[in-house]
């Protein structure tokens, strides 16, 4: 999933865009084809839920670019 989706995603989160429980209908009304189609782990979950797992996924990758073993 590039992270530019994930990225704009936690963008429509943090401005109140976003229905919860988060649905694919939600992802797909918003332009996020990719993620209704491929985001299994995030269909399903509360605002929090959805923030905590689009945060830790674009830490690991920013660790990653990096060249910083995981913690």
């Amino acid at each position: 999933m590039p992270a530019e989706d994930l990225v704009k995603l936690l963008r429509l989160v943090h401005r109140g865009h976003v229905a919860f429980p988060l649905t694919r209908v939600e992802l797909l009304v918003r332009g996020m084809n990719r993620l209704a189609e491929h985001g299994d782990v995030l269909v399903g979950l509360d605002e929090a839920g959805v923030r905590a797992v689009l945060v830790a996924v674009l830490a690991e990758r920013r660790r990653s670019r990096q060249g910083r073993p995981p913690a």
